[in-house]
């Protein structure tokens, strides 16, 4: 009886509808692929105790970002931190729309499906993500995730010279790629960078031999 964990009852429609999703296998071709490029503004740094602001994405159907689809909303707030304002200006009596956090989880399960998620240290965008969902009594996202600061150090030359580092910001990747940073430290803004570094990422990774989506992934 110990030996499995038992799946949580009575799941909403929409996550059992995400979840079928992933019971076929993707095509091995990149070119087939959808990513969806994501970014989260949060009120701080700890998944128990901060929230998710903003979450922005876009998608890469074919090499191309689709202008059409970004998924760009906002959070209600019950958590305020005034310390981190000053990078993202979302204000806790701010102009924007807010929306619940289990209304926003919902929106973009729909939106993300079974997509490759990409993100810029995507270990702390899928925690933040991932701690929200399990909050409302939901498993955690499914999808297989890459995240840019480490596929970005495959197109490096290794040499006894230059050692890489062992992290790159994304105002490194931007500027590495002259990347405009308008839009910097807005989830949406940070995403659409996220998502051209992405592409420049790839389009050095494709010159070399052997290159496919399994070799991103290891």
């Amino acid at each position: 009886m110990g030996l499995f964990k038992k799946a949580p009852k009575n799941l909403p429609e929409y996550w059992l509808k995400y979840e079928t999703l992933f019971k076929d296998s993707q095509s091995k071709n990149i070119d087939d692929l959808i990513f969806v490029v994501l970014d989260t503004e949060t009120t701080g740094f700890s998944f128990e105790d901060d929230r998710v602001l903003s979450i922005g994405a876009v998608k890469i159907k074919k090499e191309t970002i689709s202008v059409q689809e970004v998924f760009d909303i906002y959070l209600e707030q019950e958590k305020f931190n005034k310390d981190t304002v000053h990078v993202h200006g979302l204000l806790k009596n701010g102009q924007r729309e807010c929306i619940s956090e289990i209304l926003a989880l919902e929106k973009f399960l729909d939106y993300v499906g079974n997509a490759i998620i990409v993100a810029h240290h995507a270990g702390f965008d899928m925690g933040m993500l991932n701690t929200a969902l399990i909050r409302h009594g939901l498993p955690k996202l499914k999808n297989t995730v890459l995240d840019t600061s480490v596929i970005y150090k495959k197109t490096l030359i290794k040499s006894y010279l230059v050692q890489p580092k062992p992290s790159y910001t994304l105002d490194e990747l931007a500027e590495k790629f002259s990347i405009s940073k308008k839009d910097r430290h807005t989830a949406l803004g940070d995403a659409y960078i996220t998502a051209v570094a992405f592409l420049k990422i790839i389009s050095r990774l494709k010159e070399k031999k052997n290159f496919s989506l399994k070799s991103l992934i290891r």
